[in-house]
């Protein structure tokens, strides 16, 4: 059971240390996908929120329209602690309503999101001449889909959404992300994406905070296996496996001459 509650921001521009972006437009309050790895739960305290990360939504509606003029040679992301189209999106255009208002502008403007909802809103993405959209996705497997992320759209939905996006014109990337040890297969999903999009990004599982023991009681559970790996690199901090896992991401990309860029080590390269 998911709370929903509406109410009113002065702004819904925020600066950003996301090291793609100058600002970031969050247009809900949480974020009803439930992702076991969701590094987003410590946003609980600053929403006042009582129930479980996941199970509330805030819906944010703002009188005062963007002043583009203040964006004008930055980007702005949406979003960083929630998907700007998750389903109740459907209902409240939030997001559909802050995108009109970028149409023309020549702000850049970034989506990145698992929902296939995205389709809803190609003519306004058309209308935006800077505009590039993103789909994340760290697996082909629809039961570990589930496992990790239960309530976003299934990948069938996304890569269709990707493809379409593409076909239409607009700018896009599939995002790997984030990369599981032991189970997300970059290889297997470029393979079957390279003709979908130009361009792929990655980036690695941060274990931290709350959501690492529901990540690793996950590993213990499902893939037991893996459980002398994960210890090896984040308990025993041991970097040899993203190391190597960065070397073959480059020997791959370039032999299938697929573009791509990384965010391994966030430590390292935020602004």
């Amino acid at each position: 059971m998911i709370t929903v509650s509406e109410y009113e921001v002065k702004s819904l521009l925020t600066k950003t240390r996301v090291p793609a972006g100058d600002y970031v437009i969050n247009p809900y309050a949480g974020c009803p996908h439930k992702c076991l790895y969701c590094y987003a739960d410590y946003m609980k305290r600053f929403a006042g929120r009582s129930e479980k990360w996941g199970d509330f939504l805030g819906v944010k509606h703002c009188a005062k329209n963007i002043n583009l003029k203040t964006l004008f040679g930055k980007k702005v992301i949406l979003s960083s602690v929630t998907d700007a189209y998750n389903p109740f999106e459907r209902k409240y255009k939030v997001t559909q309503n802050i995108l009109k208002q970028f149409a023309g502008s020549g702000i850049e403007v970034e989506v990145l999101t698992k929902s296939d909802l995205i389709l809803r809103d190609i003519n306004i993405f058309k209308s935006i001449p800077r505009i590039r959209i993103g789909i994340s996705l760290n697996t082909l497997d629809e039961g570990i889909r589930k496992d990790l992320e239960p309530r976003a759209s299934p990948i069938e939905k996304r890569l269709n959404a990707i493809k379409t996006l593409t076909n239409e014109g607009i700018d896009t990337y599939i995002f790997l992300s984030p990369i599981f040890p032991g189970i997300t297969d970059f290889r297997e999903i470029l393979s079957e994406c390279k003709t979908y999009t130009g361009m792929f990004y990655f980036e690695n599982l941060n274990l931290r905070g709350a959501f690492r023991a529901p990540v690793l009681a996950y590993i213990q559970k499902k893939h037991s296996h893996l459980m002398p790996l994960y210890e090896e690199i984040y308990t025993a901090k041991n970097t040899g496996f993203w190391k190597k896992m960065e070397n073959d991401i480059d020997v791959f990309c370039a032999k299938n001459k697929i573009k791509y860029g990384s965010y391994f080590y966030h430590e390292k390269i935020r602004k």
